[in-house]
């Protein structure tokens, strides 16, 4: 009988040794990885460019940028936004804009003028400074303004985009106004912004 108990016993024991070992191996397991999208917007950028407004402050490249002022634009159901930067440490006249908008993508462009009265959107492919760019949208969108634009507070846009190799984009613009009538075209090379490369800086009214 007692050699009974004994074998019961320690196949006790050993069933109790074999759960504990199964239960330490269970807690060095590791949770296979959540699925992401790589391209989701999230943490591409300190702070929301579809927020900026004037008063804003955005660095690009070490570069540090004042918003003047917004467009904020309309064509159908569709609407984006184009705000208009100073450089802090630039010449006098150096000003630039960024445009943002989502396609259904975010996508957020840094945009310099071109001066060049004879180019204008007159061909479906255009080549500048040795870069092809080809025309993608051409339409008429209405406007309104905020901060300093040098607009009126509302009017009319007429524009054209070309797209290039590497990011690089072409757009056009003549606004219209009930001041000024049809405006001439105003040419500007663009260059998109990647993810995680753009900082923003709220205004303290914000």
């Amino acid at each position: 009988m007692e050699f009974v108990l004994t074998v019961a016993v320690l196949a006790g024991l050993a069933a109790a040794v074999v759960v504990v070992l199964r239960s330490m191996r269970g807690t060095g397991r590791t949770e296979p990885p959540v699925p992401a999208d790589p391209f989701a917007d999230e943490g591409a950028t300190s702070g929301d460019p579809r927020t900026l407004k004037a008063g804003d402050m955005v660095e690009y490249l070490g570069e540090r940028l004042f918003v003047r002022g917004s467009l904020r634009l309309t064509e159908g159901g569709f609407s984006w936004s184009e705000h208009y930067l100073d450089a802090m440490d630039g010449p006098d006249g150096t000003r630039r804009w960024l445009s943002v908008e989502e396609d259904p993508d975010l996508e957020v462009v840094l945009w310099t003028p071109h001066s060049d009265p004879e180019l204008v959107p007159s061909r479906k492919e255009l080549t500048v400074e040795g870069v092809t760019y080809r025309r993608t949208e051409h339409g008429t969108a209405t406007y309104s303004s905020e901060g300093t634009t040098g607009l009126g507070e509302t009017g009319r846009v007429e524009y054209a985009d070309y797209e290039g190799p590497g990011g690089r984009s072409l757009a056009f613009e003549r606004f219209m106004g009930a001041e000024s009538g049809r405006g001439g075209w105003e040419a500007s090379l663009g260059e998109r912004i990647p993810n995680g490369t753009l900082v923003i800086y709220p205004s303290g009214d914000a």
